[in-house]
């Protein structure tokens, strides 16, 4: 629906907002109201609740033998025992409070989305001729055998494709096999594995300026999630092959090693080194993270992004563009990977206190969350422990990772089931603003000029200069690829 602030859709947008905040404060009110004090009691036990088991799980993380397990229990229970509490006590008020609050969300992100309440930014995509000597490499172990099991190998050289398959029991050093497929001629580069696979190949990609095409054959994939593909059928990523268009992302680095989803520092980088964790993940964590978070073992950190500077964190996050952490169901994901920025999350824990505001408190002190070009990352040893992609590597310290914006051609198929718009983030106060508008023309200077430059008259454009780029080279906005 086009946006129209002379005409109904703003006006739709408007009672949307009134719609949102009016079905949220009775979401609030039906339990109080129909429970009474009861309501009112309910209520404060949850907030109590909440915080009880969020210091319960730090004491579980945290401690050693009998009290574990009985701040484990806790964990368990206090939430089981208020959800049935809330269910017996409220009866039908809790379904209808659930309703009406669903009713808010989705109204309060209709009315967010356009001009209005919000911006999105569209992903530039070149339609470019199919490459004529791909080479794609391919890791047969990854996602539990998922080459063979797609008959990857055999659709790809169908396509046209060189394959280079990983054989079980050797060592590979995939940087020089992407490289020497450059030397003899591949204009791709393809990778069928996980995302360490993916960010090594990638790099030399970006390195000799060819395109690089992803498979998802790995376990999880964030990389493909981001880029909109198909992640249960990886074949259906080889179609770019011969239907694909190009995009330009970014690509991190912390040091010398090249990451497309993540670089991490702290607790989780060290139980990922010890030998142990690829055979009992749990156990080996549940060993290693009493010392870890409490700053007994392991080293003391220092990271640095832009002017903000996040001493002795238990762990730092180093995302090449930053994740979505204000909707619970887009945690994880990526609204843009063209922002040239990359995205810091420190968690700073002091305690059962600590853990407690981390869940109750809205802007809690422990949880740092930013965005910089540049981050470094320091500690109190000449090197650190960090987790690539996935990947266990210690790296010299201090690392330093920065962001190559748009150093990645991407070729994906034209058509990917993940190329969705992203909700709008949903904003109280900007819903406050919008609701409270009067008039067809108010709301547009009010929420949306204080992001925009002052306007200044620009001079008329140049007529076009010379014919459109041979082989369909036009740059034209096309769909977007699962990030904003």
């Amino acid at each position: 629906m086009a946006v129209d602030w002379s005409g109904r859709s703003y006006h739709a947008q408007r009672w949307a907002a009134r719609g949102a905040l009016a079905a949220a404060a009775l979401a609030v009110a039906t339990p109080l109201v129909y429970g009474g004090l009861r309501g009112l009691l309910l209520l404060v036990c949850g907030v109590a609740g909440l915080g009880l088991s969020a210091a319960a799980v730090w004491w579980t993380l945290t401690q050693r033998g009998p009290l574990r397990w009985v701040s484990a229990l806790v964990a368990v229970c206090v939430p089981a025992g208020l959800i049935a509490l809330f269910a017996v006590t409220l009866f039908w008020a809790l379904l209808v409070s659930l309703t009406l609050w669903g009713l808010a969300v989705w109204s309060g992100r209709f009315a967010l989305r356009g001009p209005g309440g919000g911006h999105h930014a569209e992903v530039r995509e070149r339609r470019l001729p199919p490459p004529r000597r791909p080479v794609l490499i391919m890791n047969p172990r990854s996602g539990g055998g998922k080459v063979g099991r797609f008959r990857l190998r055999e659709k790809a050289e169908r396509l046209g494709a060189r394959v280079v398959l990983l054989e079980p029991g050797e060592q590979h050093d995939v940087t020089a096999l992407a490289r020497q497929a450059v030397a003899d001629g591949a204009d791709l580069l393809g990778a069928a594995g996980g995302d360490g696979t993916q960010a090594l190949v990638a790099a030399v990609a970006a390195e000799h300026d060819i395109p690089f095409l992803v498979i998802s054959a790995g376990t999880r994939n964030h990389f493909a999630l981001d880029l909109g593909l198909d992640r249960g059928n990886p074949a259906a990523c080889l179609d770019a092959l011969t239907d694909g268009v190009e995009l330009r992302v970014d690509l991190g680095f912390a040091g010398e090693q090249p990451f497309v989803n993540n670089a991490s520092f702290g607790a989780y980088a060290a139980i990922v080194q010890s030998p142990a964790y690829r055979d009992d993940k749990i156990g080996t964590s549940l060993e290693m993270l009493p010392g870890l978070l409490t700053g007994r073992e392991g080293p003391r950190l220092v990271a640095r992004a832009g002017d903000t500077t996040l001493t002795a964190p238990q762990a730092v996050l180093v995302s090449n563009n930053p994740y979505r952490t204000g909707d619970p169901f887009g945690l994880g994901r990526r609204e843009r990977l063209d922002g040239a920025a990359l995205g810091v999350l420190g968690v700073k824990l002091e305690g059962a206190i600590s853990a407690a505001a981390l869940l109750l408190n809205p802007e809690p002190s422990g949880l740092t969350i930013v965005t910089a070009t540049e981050v470094h990352v320091e500690a109190d040893r000449a090197e650190i422990e960090a987790g690539v992609d996935g990947e266990a590597m210690v790296l010299p310290a201090p690392v330093h990772c920065r962001i190559a914006p748009g150093a990645l051609r991407v070729r994906v198929p034209r058509r990917r089931p993940g190329v969705t718009q992203a909700p709008p983030r949903l904003d109280w106060r900007r819903l406050r603003k919008l609701a409270a508008t009067v008039g067809r023309t108010a709301a547009p200077s009010r929420l949306h000029r204080p992001y925009s430059a002052p306007y200044e008259p620009q001079p008329p454009a140049a007529p076009p200069t010379g014919p459109e780029e041979p082989g369909g080279r036009s740059e034209t906005a096309g769909p977007r690829s699962g990030h904003q």
